[in-house]
């Protein structure tokens, strides 16, 4: 995936999630897993997208992540939240809920 597609689907989608990873890291395999059952489960219509930051160095670097794993939620075309190496998926969820509940009420 480019940069130019990743910018659009956060242009256009009304939810994004980025999950940067490295392939020789450990933790960012136990999580994705996670946070793909996580958004499946409870948000749906938030995209997934996951990049290998050391194969995309310069998509990481334009959205600032310097280490991995790092998860990047965008709503409504805006950064809404950022989690590293330590983060609670149920925190996560809470802070997510009552803003994706909005976003996707008709």
């Amino acid at each position: 995936m480019t940069l130019e597609e990743i910018e659009e689907a956060i242009r256009e989608e009304p939810g994004v999630l980025l999950y940067f990873s490295g392939e020789n890291c450990n933790v960012c395999h136990a999580l994705r897993p996670k946070y793909r059952e996580l958004f499946e489960r409870e948000f749906p219509t938030i995209r997934q997208i996951h990049l290998d930051a050391h194969e995309n160095p310069e998509i990481a670097a334009r959205f600032q992540v310097f280490s991995v794993p790092t998860a990047i939620v965008f709503l409504g075309g805006r950064e809404f939240a950022r989690e590293g190496r330590a983060v609670s998926l149920h925190a996560l969820y809470e802070k997510l809920r009552r803003p994706y509940e909005i976003l996707t009420s008709d």
